[in-house]
């Protein structure tokens, strides 16, 4: 299996969610229903969604796939969008997968009340799954997202975080919710504790390995492909892996971060200093040890093509780090 043919797994799947996507929210004010259908439609990778279902398949009998499970699938994808609606205000974010924002479209009252409807829509269906092990792990995913925002807020411009405070809120912010759900999909298959674990386990350090890839491409990434301005995080002062490793070679980054870009080119003066050391070899190196510590944590038995859902678990590895 090639890499871009991991969806193909779940390719059907996937198209059944997108179209339910848009009915889920569907809201009895005309600007919130408007607010969200532009969210769906501007699509995404959909990596949050395609694992629930690799997982399920991968667990349940006869690689059926339950109404649950694709109900986890659509609400995992609910609460990620959600979330992304009150990042771009708080960022300030013009645009987020090549297209206009709810703040920029409407205004940052519609677009914080469109994320806290998103929220909520998410929370009701959650409730409808009669699994209250799996409402009380993907519950808390909204909590964590709290959190990281919070940490990510008192360490702008902070040229002193710690390696384990950027991870702390990369987990947070991303790795949370991929965990919750890969969790909550072998929940809904019955799997014992022990083997639940193991999926949160994949799931945290998958969730890891994709925050630290995006903040790479932050810094090396055309606005093109990003959907957003490239260096978006660090004009914010969110420091990243990359940045964080030039930090401890180069005391001029050090300078523009601590004065906040004080002057237009300071950004880009930034990307350069990050982009000639040594902080974006380092930083996927980092993202390729988590991806490591995630493939091992998979059931061991069966890493070959015969067991697609299987292999392909291991595969979104690669498929992460081909992004750069």
């Amino acid at each position: 299996m090639k890499t871009q043919e991991i969806f193909t797994v779940v390719e059907d799947e996937l198209k059944i969610l997108n179209k339910n996507l848009k009915s889920m929210v569907g809201a009895r004010h005309p600007i919130l229903h408007a607010a969200s259908e532009h969210l769906f439609s501007a699509g995404g990778k959909r990596i949050r969604p395609a694992l629930v279902i690799l997982v399920a398949q991968q667990t349940s009998r006869n690689k059926e796939i339950s109404p649950s499970h694709r109900r986890l699938a659509e609400i995992t994808e609910i609460i990620h969008t959600a979330s992304l609606v009150h990042d771009d205000v708080i960022d300030e974010c013009m645009t987020r997968r090549g297209v206009t924002t709810v703040h920029s479209l409407y205004n940052n009252k519609i677009a914080i009340l469109a994320g806290d409807f998103l929220f909520a829509q998410s929370s009701w269906y959650l409730a409808n799954l009669d699994n209250l092990n799996v409402v009380k792990t993907i519950s808390k995913v909204i909590t964590d997202f709290a959190e990281g925002e919070v940490r990510q807020g008192m360490l702008q411009f902070s040229s002193h975080i710690s390696m384990n405070e950027y991870i702390e809120k990369s987990f947070y912010k991303t790795a949370s919710l991929i965990a919750a759900s890969c969790q909550g999909s072998a929940m809904l298959s019955n799997l014992n504790h022990s083997t639940q674990n193991t999926y949160y386990i994949y799931g945290k350090h998958i969730g890891l390995a994709f925050q630290i890839i995006d903040d790479i491409l932050d810094i090396i990434g055309s606005k093109q492909n990003l959907g957003k301005p490239t260096g978006s995080d660090l004009k914010n002062g969110n420091l990243t892996a990359p940045a964080l490793f030039t930090l401890a070679e180069q005391l001029e980054l050090q300078y523009l971060i601590e004065n906040e870009f004080e002057n237009d080119s300071d950004v880009e003066k930034a990307i350069t200093i990050i982009c000639d050391g040594q902080g974006i070899k380092k930083a996927k190196d980092l993202a390729e040890e988590h991806i490591q510590t995630a493939i091992s944590s998979l059931p061991q038995n069966n890493f070959h093509n015969e067991d697609e859902s299987l292999y392909a678990l291991v595969m979104i590895g690669e498929y992460i780090l081909q992004q750069i």
